[in-house]
């Protein structure tokens, strides 16, 4: 862009920094706000300053979200982009039926969230449930404490899968094939080229999915919120959940954007973290 024509530059990205302003940046500074006061969506706000955050560092609802999230992503994000991963060396080799293949793999990520939620509550139902039945015992999948966040976490896997596996083929598709053949010439079998050559090529690619799939698995609420409500004794009550909590069932808007706030700053760090890390690790050059 020539600068004697600034103006043109600012009208042509104009529509994209208005769609910025209004749905990111303005929400983040009015959460903000509301954060420093006592509103119950009706009454009168009364200002307390960051009393609302003291609050939440005291009360137990807010390490147990963060815990609870933090154990979700922990579960979800790795095994998600291992099996993508797998899913997508298998898919790229182009087999009979690797297009049909690819089709039902993706056919979860664009289904709703919710949708998929109240499926799988019915596939998790102790006494009717299709898994139990398969399986010939009764398990509480979702009201078991130590079985619903493994449960939830499962589903996340089973949608996400086909996602990550499609953008794991692009990255795989622009690895040339000399440099497997120059491995094999060398005696690399396929683990050593898998471990030492696919990976670390990949490592932009896998940046990119380890970023936006935990900024994604911090956000999760509608699958969660269908299957278990946040239950059972708050085990999958992930952050999204608590905000809903604070919001809408107690009336408490001012608690539930501070807890907005601390997951925006939570989320930044964390990203922050992933780039400095993957930075070094990083080469996009593949010539």
């Amino acid at each position: 862009m020539s600068s004697r024509r600034p103006f043109l530059g600012w009208l042509l990205i104009a529509p994209s920094l208005i769609g910025v302003t209004c749905f990111l940046i303005l929400p983040v500074v009015l959460a903000f706000v509301v954060s420093l006061f006592r509103w119950d969506l009706l009454g009168t706000r009364t200002f307390l300053g960051l009393g609302n955050y003291a609050s939440l560092l005291a009360d137990g609802a807010l390490a147990n979200s963060l815990l609870v999230t933090g154990v979700f992503t922990l579960i979800s994000v790795p095994v998600s982009l291992a099996i993508g991963l797998v899913l997508a060396t298998q898919l790229v080799r182009a087999l009979p039926g690797s297009a049909i293949v690819r089709v039902i793999v993706v056919i979860p990520w664009v289904c709703a969230p919710l949708a998929l939620g109240v499926v799988w509550k019915w596939i998790f139902q102790p006494s009717v449930g299709a898994l139990n039945q398969i399986l010939g015992v009764r398990i509480e999948w979702l009201t078991d404490p130590s079985l619903a966040l493994p449960a939830v976490a499962f589903v996340a896997i089973w949608q996400n899968v086909g996602y990550i596996s499609l953008f794991f083929q692009a990255g795989l598709s622009r690895i040339p094939g000399s440099i497997y053949e120059a491995a094999r010439i060398d005696g690399a079998n396929a683990g050593q080229q898998l471990w030492f050559m696919t990976i670390p090529l990949l490592r932009p690619t896998t940046f990119f999915l380890a970023v936006t799939q935990v900024v994604a698995s911090f956000q999760v609420f509608d699958m969660v919120f269908a299957l278990t409500g946040g239950g059972p004794q708050h085990r999958t009550e992930v952050i999204a959940s608590l905000i809903y909590h604070e919001a809408f069932e107690a009336s408490r808007l001012g608690r539930a954007s501070a807890v907005a706030v601390i997951l925006f700053v939570l989320l930044v760090v964390i990203t922050v973290i992933q780039q400095r890390w993957f930075s070094r690790r990083i080469t996009y050059d593949m010539s």
